[in-house]
């Protein structure tokens, strides 16, 4: 029996008296509104391309427990080990994401899967967190060290993994990465001239992207007048969160994610604002809220501008993100292939997830001598 006294210095014990236990209870809370919603969602996708009704399930299943084990596992971690396990991340999954659009399959017109055996690998989904992290370390280097073009190497970085994604294409991770980088930017106090002229730089690349891209133009003309082309999932959704009201239809009697191709992914909230209410869908909201908020105050305390830039990188990447999700449901923005974080059916995702939400808590750990580190970040262990 493990014994969890303050004086126990097991790994583990040393573990549970440092972690962030409210940040860690909000994303297990996440986890099991997965699994239910799993339960709500998928059968019914299951069932309409021919595969026995709980496939989705099983297999959400099977990817959540080595999902909890990457999430303890990472979140162990010390500050400099997270620096080493996001370089290692970001090499591997940069190499395999740069693949695909030569060995990967295509899906819907994109090239953003490699499959291994029976699985399919979105290696963007590692690449995101990992760079997060890289490019907080590149920042706090530079105004640690006076000469070290920490911001500099930081962009070209950027630049490379956004080509990549253009390729692809992904847009909607572009555009998430963009939005983080750009945060990170501000954080990192980067003059308004430089981010007046990076952010009309993005501007051209999003035209750029309506112009070229028949598929972009067609998600944005869509959005603003849905008269000019299909818009089936985006009324479905609208229409299943109408039928909901505020206590929702009842667990399993949802109508609508019969009919909806994407039910179990990204289109997940709506299924669960049909079911159980708008009340459930701001408990979803609040808890996302509630994640972000702890970590952001956190931060505003944490004199080591590493973990100070890295932990609000992550957890902005994991608020945009579901704050995209969540407004592509009720048409607040046009569609993006983005799931909810470790709500949506996926296996990519919920890997991912975990070891950014991992490195989130190993970062966010009490450590001894904090509290006596300069803000500069120097006394803080490289």
């Amino acid at each position: 029996m493990i014994r969890l006294a303050r004086t126990n210095r097991s790994m583990f014990a040393e573990w549970w008296w440092t972690v962030d236990k409210w940040t860690l209870v909000g994303l297990f809370s996440l986890m099991l509104l997965g699994g239910v919603l799993a339960l709500a969602a998928s059968p019914a996708v299951a069932t309409r391309i021919n595969l026995p009704p709980f496939h989705f399930v099983y297999r959400q299943m099977i990817f959540l427990v080595p999902s909890i084990a990457i999430l303890i596992g990472v979140s162990l971690l010390n500050v400099r080990q997270v620096r080493r396990a996001a370089a290692c991340v970001f090499a591997a999954a940069f190499v395999l994401m740069a693949l695909t659009p030569l060995i990967g399959p295509e899906v819907k017109g994109a090239h953003r899967w490699l499959q291994i055996g029976p699985f399919g690998v979105q290696p963007s989904e590692f690449v995101k967190p990992s760079f997060i992290v890289l490019v907080a370390w590149l920042f706090a280097e530079s105004q640690r060290t006076p000469g070290v073009p920490g911001m500099a190497i930081g962009v070209v970085l950027f630049g490379m993994v956004v080509s990549v994604l253009a390729i692809q294409p992904d847009f909607g991770q572009l555009m998430l990465l963009t939005m983080v980088f750009g945060a990170m930017l501000f954080m990192a106090g980067l003059s308004w001239a430089w981010i007046g002229s990076l952010a009309m730089l993005a501007l051209a690349g999003a035209i750029a992207a309506y112009t070229l891209m028949p598929h972009v133009a067609s998600r944005v003309d869509r959005f603003l007048n849905p008269e000019s082309g299909d818009t089936y999932q985006i009324d479905r959704a609208l229409d299943a969160v109408t039928a909901g009201g505020i206590t929702g239809r009842g667990p399993g009697e949802g109508i609508v994610k019969r009919i909806l191709p994407d039910a179990h992914t990204d289109f997940i909230f709506a299924v669960a604002a049909e079911e159980y209410g708008i009340i459930a869908g701001l408990v979803i909201i609040g808890i996302f809220a509630a994640i972000v908020i702890r970590t952001l105050r956190q931060a505003m305390d944490e004199p080591d501008l590493f973990v100070q830039f890295a932990s609000c990188g992550l957890v902005a990447l994991f608020g945009l993100q579901a704050l995209i999700n969540m407004s592509v449901n009720v048409n607040l923005m046009p569609a993006k292939g983005m799931t909810l974080p470790f709500i949506s059916y996926g296996g990519s995702s919920l890997f991912a997830l975990a070891f950014a939400m991992g490195m989130l808590l190993a970062l966010t750990r009490r450590r001894a001598g904090s509290h006596v580190a300069r803000r500069d970040g120097r006394g803080i262990d490289a």
